[in-house]
């Protein structure tokens, strides 16, 4: 086949670059540009996205090898319905490695047509590196980048008003368009920019905090000679998502004006806060999948699909989910129940393979951030423990000994708290072994063994489990809680 060009394809009149776009990885290409080739299809928006390399090793050459095209693949769940579309994204324009030529990348500060700052640098990236400094050619860290960027647009367009940006940030963590201004705004004093600069940096250009949902396993490196089938080029950029999407951003009115997305059929959300929209994604579709985690690989499943299809396991989660996690949510009930509809739909997608193992990782601070206050919260209200999600904190606990009839779990955490079960594991009685699990403040942010009846309902399950199994056991514990 041939390989994937604009010509042969016929795209060869290019965008003006109105968004510099941070990293080109999987989610990015699947989420971001996606995005704004809806929009300019849509609504004439006529952007074309220059994609800078964050790393110093990545796709740039790959995406400049295709003028910056490849094919993207969405297939998922709507409502019982499989839907499947193919969709050639066209619009990145440039991709610059500020390591191979930072000048091409300073370069990019003087664009007049430029307009937006995206970014998805992982949560590690958005980070302030005390050794970074404006001599560096490029610094480390994603913001020192951005602050020399940022510096070079004004002292190119001499301060002018006009010419600030809108920066929109995409990490996955919360604040994070707030968390960047800081840590950019200390590089400002850190590097003696000036106060003129600063200025122009607070006024005339704006931040904004983000949400983004999608599940983008990538490059289907399994699965590639039937996708490739589809297609009369070849592809190396290939990226797999879900048909999912959803974007929240902060903003107003003149935020709205910008980004006309209610001109396209995508979810984009701008709200005055958009903590509720996070609260209800971290707390059902993260915490189902924290929660569920542990229980479902002793019981034997290994993807998420097996667990919310199994006879057991399914019913299991869902409950956690509609009767226990949402109750404890200041959210329209229905709106609620819609959403986590959504989240059923997403996690049955026979189209993505999710294992179990892969979202086993860090699953201590997972549960404490995404679990622990559907919990709490629960209690609170009810006056009583959770029935479900107490006995999955239990199986999280079993879960972090470490083997299961013999074989290895995939525990994946840091040495000091694999290390820390260990020791606690080294009991037979399971009331002190639930007791110096649930003192652990460090964990938890308190010290659980103060709530009423979660360390004797954890001790049973974890005696049910051990005794009986998951399935068993849980039938055995909920006659009690």
């Amino acid at each position: 086949m041939k390989k994937l060009n604009r010509k042969d394809v016929g795209l060869e009149e290019k965008l003006p670059i109105k968004i510099v776009q941070f990293g080109e990885g999987n989610f990015l290409r699947a989420f971001i540009g996606y995005a704004f080739q809806e929009l300019n299809k849509a609504a004439d928006f006529n952007a074309g996205i220059a994609v800078v390399q964050p790393i110093d090793r990545g796709l740039v050459s790959m995406l400049n090898d295709q003028d910056g095209l490849y094919t993207l693949f969405m297939k998922g769940v709507k409502k019982g319905d499989e839907i499947q579309e193919v969709e050639l994204i066209s619009n990145i324009v440039k991709a610059v490695d500020p390591y191979a030529n930072f000048n091409d990348y300073l370069s990019l500060a003087k664009e007049d047509s430029l307009e937006f700052i995206i970014s998805n640098t992982t949560e590690a990236g958005i980070a302030y590196v005390s050794t970074d400094t404006p001599e560096m050619q490029p610094p480390s860290s994603f913001p020192a980048k951005l602050t020399l960027l940022l510096h070079e647009r004004f002292k190119h367009f001499n301060g002018d008003a006009s010419k600030g940006l809108t920066i929109i940030p995409c990490e996955l963590i919360n604040h994070n368009s707030e968390t960047l201004k800081e840590i950019i705004l200390k590089y400002v004093i850190d590097w003696n920019l000036g106060d003129d600069f600063k200025t122009w940096l607070l006024e005339s250009n704006s931040f904004h905090s983000t949400l983004v949902d999608r599940i983008v396993p990538g490059y289907p490196k399994d699965e590639i000679e039937a996708y490739n089938a589809q297609l009369d080029y070849q592809d190396n950029l290939i990226v797999a998502a879900e048909v999912f999407f959803l974007w929240v951003i902060e903003g107003g009115d003149d935020l709205k004006a910008k980004l006309p997305f209610d001109k396209t059929n995508l979810d984009v959300k701008i709200v005055d806060d958009m903590q509720p929209y996070r609260t209800r994604k971290v707390r059902i579709l993260n915490g189902a999948h924290t929660a569920m985690v542990p229980f479902s690989l002793l019981y034997g499943n290994k993807t998420v699909k097996q667990s919310v299809d199994n006879e057991f396991t399914g019913p299991f989660i869902n409950k956690t989910v509609f009767g226990e996690i949402s109750d404890t949510l200041e959210m329209d009930r229905d709106e609620l129940n819609s959403f986590s509809d959504e989240i059923f739909d997403r996690f049955r997608n026979p189209f993505i393979i999710h294992n179990l193992s892969s979202i086993a990782l860090n699953s201590i601070s997972k549960f404490t951030v995404r679990v622990l206050p559907s919990l709490l919260g629960y209690v609170k209200i009810h006056n009583k423990v959770p029935t479900n999600l107490t006995f999955a904190f239990a199986a999280l606990i079993r879960f972090y000994k470490g083997t299961w009839h013999g074989e290895a779990l995939p525990v994946q955490d840091s040495n000091d708290i694999i290390a820390t079960f260990a020791d606690i594991w080294k009991s037979t009685d399971y009331t002190e072994i639930a007791k110096n699990t649930l003192s652990i403040e460090d964990y938890w942010g308190e010290d659980l063994t103060k709530v009423d009846n979660l360390t004797e309902a954890v001790a049973l399950a974890l005696q049910e489990i051990d005794a009986n199994g998951i399935e068993a056991g849980f039938a055995n514990y909920s006659k009690k809680f």
